[in-house]
């Protein structure tokens, strides 16, 4: 059975369970997907169901991507994404919806999280940087020697220094459903998940459960 969805995050809140502790709650637009394909391992060398999400304007979307849809009468999507499974357990043009989780699983939850633009070490990785007295004027955050003597002669790849940080693919697991609205698509997870409001999220069934 397909256990996965297409959403977007709406932003963060909180809840109160019975003994009124405050719940960190992330809410989630998700669905309703259309699945535009299925694919088998006879035809396609192996199992996956495609969903759709986000209706757009067709001038929006390539030829071969309106005639994609086309194919099941299915509205203009924006989004597309894979899900592998075994078992499908749905058929082409079929709608899914936040009723596939209930409240009490867990899902992972994969998104692009937020672009923090050029960092360095102090931000990025969380060094302690160089010490605050002793006449150091520019060191403070510095990351410090970063090789070795003349044994070595070189930096080791994936030396941990200023670079880019965010706008990755991140994957946040073992997130609790404490949430699911179906008349308004609204799914809620415990804690946070990548990226910002609005972002694009694929939520699948949590695989170390």
């Amino acid at each position: 059975m397909l256990k996965g969805l297409i959403g977007k995050k709406v932003g963060m809140t909180q809840i109160f369970d019975d003994a009124g502790a405050a719940i960190p709650v992330t809410l989630i637009e998700a669905g309703p997907c259309y699945v535009t394909q299925i694919r088998t391992v006879d035809n396609n060398g192996y199992s996956a169901v495609q969903l759709g999400f986000s209706e757009a304007k067709p001038k929006r979307l390539t030829g071969g991507q309106l005639g994609h849809l086309k194919r099941n009468d299915m509205p203009p999507l924006r989004y597309l994404r894979e899900f592998r499974t075994r078992e499908a357990g749905v058929n082409e043009g079929d709608q899914v919806t936040v009723d596939v989780f209930s409240e009490g699983e867990f899902v992972d939850i994969t998104g692009t999280s937020k672009g923090k633009g050029f960092a360095g070490v102090v931000k990025r990785y969380g060094f302690a940087g160089g010490p605050k007295t002793h006449g150091q004027s520019d060191r403070q955050r510095a990351p410090g020697s970063i090789g070795a003597t003349s044994g070595t002669a070189r930096v080791f790849p994936g030396k941990r220094m200023p670079g880019h940080m965010g706008n990755k693919r991140v994957t946040a697991a073992n997130l609790k459903v404490v949430l699911v609205d179906p008349d308004r698509n609204l799914i809620g997870v415990r804690g946070s998940v990548p990226g910002p409001k609005g972002g694009l999220l694929v939520i699948k069934e949590a695989r170390k459960q």
